[in-house]
């Protein structure tokens, strides 16, 4: 701050000093004038000047100093207050713009609260012909037919409820409801919803469960469970899917396991990034590159460690590791 004060000032210091350079220089030239004492006078006037730097330097620098120390935020209780009409300038800025920053930010808000609102409604009203639809399918005779028909429901279905979760997901600390949550039931209901896609695809599954119940919040631990099976499924041919749950070091873990194409090295870092599919499969449309992403920020409300494990064409594992006893109470303290 005082190297810029030096620059904010420059004009003033170079038109002081050449002062003091004439006064020194018409004292050379004029023999009548005693130059001692007129160096004597330009000494003390430095003196004064080099004060009166320091004490405008306090002066002036301490509301700039509190502009610059402040945090970027609305809150302009802890602004000091300006002590000269430039800084009054300023600070009549900084509150104007706050003003209309609040505004703004208010009216963004209630738009988006609207939209949100609106597509929610949207997506409750478009469930009701959907499954209208799915019983229609179930009627159906022609086998083939029925498949294709069902996995194209499937889709749709799953699609709908992964927007309708990515728009909860912001206000999903109001929506958690930690308790005892039965592992067996939980993964038996996504997978009914899979089935007919799974018999599609000639895909089996395996379950070794040595821990029946986690502490979670049983609605968004199945929308994790669901992003990561329908990968698991969507990526998978004619093989098999081994779902296990054990028991380490106090914490409980879920592991789920394929064996279809994988994900590249290359690609790892970025599996959980909003919107990232694939560099080696770019070309593949049914992508959306939500679900792992999506999956990840409700397992971090939930104090879920996601990690995964991938080789391309080998398959993928990915561990669900819930949070131990102490970790839990703090997720029901929020």
């Amino acid at each position: 701050m005082i190297k810029r004060f030096l620059i904010e000032r420059v004009s003033w210091i170079f038109l002081f000093l050449l002062q003091q350079i004439i006064f020194l220089l018409i004292a050379y030239l004029d023999s009548s004038i005693p130059l001692s004492a007129v160096g004597y006078i330009v000494f003390i006037s430095l003196i004064v000047f080099v004060i009166f730097l320091f004490s405008r330097y306090q002066k002036e620098t301490a509301f700039f100093n509190q502009l610059e120390e402040r945090e970027n935020d609305f809150d302009l209780s802890n602004m000091s207050s300006p002590s000269s009409p430039f800084e009054k300038i300023v600070e009549n800025s900084i509150i104007e713009q706050t003003k209309h920053l609040k505004q703004t930010a208010s009216e963004n808000r209630l738009l988006i609260e609207q939209e949100k609102d609106d597509l929610l409604a949207w997506i409750h009203e478009v469930k009701t012909p959907l499954t209208a639809m799915h019983l229609m399918i179930q009627r159906m005779d022609d086998t083939p037919l029925k498949g294709d028909l069902t996995y194209e429901w499937l889709r749709i279905h799953l699609l709908l409820d992964q927007q309708l979760h990515q728009k909860r997901i912001p206000f999903i600390k109001n929506d958690l409801y930690m308790e005892r949550t039965e592992l067996e039931t939980l993964l038996f209901s996504e997978l009914k919803t899979l089935q007919s896609w799974c018999i599609q695809k000639g895909i089996g599954f395996n379950f070794d469960l040595q821990v029946h119940h986690v502490l979670s919040d049983a609605k968004w631990l199945a929308f994790i469970v669901r992003q990561i099976l329908t990968n698991a499924v969507k990526y998978s041919h004619s093989s098999e899917i081994i779902i296990n749950s054990y028991s380490l070091n106090d914490r409980n873990y879920l592991r789920i396991q394929d064996f279809g194409r994988g994900i590249d090295t290359k690609d790892m870092p970025r599996i959980f990034d909003k919107g990232f599919t694939s560099t080696t499969d770019h070309q593949d449309q049914a992508s959306t590159g939500m679900g792992l992403y999506l999956a990840k920020k409700a397992a971090e409300s939930l104090h879920i460690q996601l990690s995964v494990e991938s080789k391309r064409n080998e398959g993928t594992t990915v561990t669900l590791a819930f949070p131990k006893r102490n970790e839990f109470d703090q997720t029901m303290g929020m």
